[in-house]
């Protein structure tokens, strides 16, 4: 079997098409697996890094709005969907896996083209253009929603690493605390704000440093390569403030921590849930609201909180955080509602979809 996945730019796009890739790889070795992507994305880095082949293509973004940007798009979504179509031809593909983003309308309109059978994978409750697009060309939806607005589909959840997937916090807590430099027995709380950080988050959850100490809880702090919010040390002995400027060990950074405070991006939630890791999500404030559609099922089935951007401060941090932190029983009861929410099989579900419509 041959497979070409479209899942390039984000690593919200890109990450479950390399849970697929894996969890194909896993069931059967001899899987041919391409992955479509442009030079603009992180896809560059991140696929290489996992063993897989990657087929450039030129990007097209699509404007939202009506710009003379508009009146290129056709000649170069052309251009994209012929070298697309180049790469279905090489890789003899027998089906694509599309997941939204720039190289997914190239690569749908191409499958369409060459009559490649097509799957579309949404981790959003409002489905983008591509994916909207590609919906009309099949009857394979997959989605992480279960009242998603596309036709067809068939809910199974985000595709997750398997380091994630299978994560035992409890199990890992004490090595993955001992990893970043925590002390054994305080509570945790994790920030993070998605591969850039996130400026808000960071300089609220810094300037609450004392507030933290004070309550006796330890952080760590994923702040971001850009940027240089750092607290003042901490007495030795005492609750630590840790910050890093990027992690590679997601696994052990939630496995260290009782709880987060966090972006509320498909993946984010998706990782969280799946792990039973209860949240603060502090929704992004630009774009079209999905960030907050993906937390609040979890927030309203008691397995997070929901605070706007613009209520981000250390006052909000000492009212409303910090006595849940201190509250085992609650965080406690809080895991379990955020594990009830979390799918750990999305992979194997979607890669079992693959198989049955190659099959037929």
């Amino acid at each position: 079997m041959r497979v070409v996945l479209a899942g390039g730019g984000t690593a919200g796009h890109i990450e479950p098409a390399l849970a697929l890739a894996d969890a194909l790889r896993r069931n059967d070795p001899s899987v041919g697996i391409t992955c479509l992507g442009t030079e603009r994305g992180l896809e560059t880095r991140l696929v290489p890094q996992r063993g897989y082949e990657l087929a450039l293509i030129p990007p097209v973004p699509l404007p939202r709005t009506l710009t003379p940007q508009l009146l290129s798009v056709p000649g170069r979504l052309r251009g994209a969907i012929n070298a697309a179509a180049n790469v279905l031809d090489q890789a003899q593909a027998d089906i694509l896996v599309g997941f939204g983003g720039y190289v997914a309308t190239p690569g749908y309109l191409a499958a369409r083209k060459r009559k490649v059978p097509i799957i579309v994978h949404e981790a959003n409750p409002k489905p983008g253009l591509a994916n909207k697009l590609g919906a009309r060309f099949t009857e394979h939806v997959a989605v992480s929603h279960a009242d998603s607005p596309l036709p067809n589909a068939t809910f199974v959840g985000i595709p997750l690493r398997r380091e994630i997937a299978t994560l035992d916090r409890l199990a890992m807590g004490d090595k993955a605390r001992s990893y970043f430099g925590l002390l054994p027995d305080l509570p945790t709380l994790l920030i993070f704000g998605g591969s850039q950080g996130a400026r808000s988050l960071n300089q609220a959850a810094v300037s609450a440093a004392p507030y933290f100490r004070q309550a006796g809880v330890q952080v760590l702090h994923i702040v971001g390569p850009k940027n240089t919010e750092e607290p003042e040390p901490a007495p030795p002995g005492g609750p630590q403030y840790v910050t890093i400027p990027y992690c590679d060990r997601m696994d052990l950074a939630y496995a260290a921590a009782d709880m987060a405070m966090c972006r509320a991006g498909a993946m984010t939630c998706a990782e969280l849930t799946a792990v039973a890791l209860p949240a603060v999500y502090v929704p992004l404030p630009i774009g079209n609201g999905e960030q907050r559609l993906n937390a609040e099922p979890i927030v309203a089935a008691g397995g997070g909180m929901l605070v706007d951007n613009a209520e981000m401060s250390p006052d909000w941090i000492a009212r409303n955080l910090l006595p849940i932190l201190g509250d085992p029983a609650r965080v406690a009861q809080m895991s379990e509602a955020a594990g009830r929410m979390g799918r750990r099989d999305a992979d194997v579900a979607l890669a079992r979809m693959v198989y049955d419509v190659v099959r037929g």
